[in-house]
């Protein structure tokens, strides 16, 4: 079965979002985070994924959407961005769905699009059925400066990982 057209699905409040499978490493249960002080609120901190540490932000707060408590359903999706990989913290995956190219369109620009922050992120709508999918571009949730700070971060811990070694 080919990866090409395929997306990892996930829901925040009643709005589907799709990430392309070849970004998505796994998807892990949610556990405990240690936090990364004076960091952007939607930088939610580091996990231990058998041994590597991994930054994680949460995809709600990214959209400047209200906090929601973690719950048996919230799951860390593993991605992986250029040389780095990060975890989303979703509220619900869905499903992995095919989207044809040809059902993918450019998002409609209503108005300024500071308006809806998760915009910004969003590259195309797709559509399944009668369902749409907001299709995300995983590298836009980063600030430069948070990928700057979170490789910082993955330095240092691959550093002290050696000198435990």
């Amino acid at each position: 079965m080919t990866q090409q057209n395929k997306y990892v699905t996930f829901r925040t409040e009643s709005t589907y979002y799709g990430l392309k499978i070849e970004y998505v490493s796994e998807i892990i249960v949610y556990q405990e985070i240690t936090e990364i002080p004076e960091s952007d609120d939607y930088i939610k901190g580091l996990i231990n994924l058998r041994g590597k540490i991994i930054p994680v932000i949460d995809v709600r707060t990214r959209f400047k959407m209200e906090p929601k408590e973690y719950n048996d359903r919230t799951c860390i999706i593993v991605v992986k961005l250029q040389e780095m990989v990060i975890g989303l913290i979703v509220e619900q995956i869905a499903e992995v769905v095919e989207i044809l190219p040809e059902n993918i369109q450019d998002p409609p620009v209503l108005g300024k699009e500071e308006r809806s922050p998760q915009n910004r992120y969003v590259y195309g709508i797709g559509t399944v059925g009668e369902s749409v999918k907001m299709l995300l571009d995983p590298e836009k949730l980063l600030k430069d400066e948070d990928i700057s700070l979170l490789e910082d971060i993955e330095e240092e811990t691959e550093k002290t990982e050696e000198e435990v070694e």
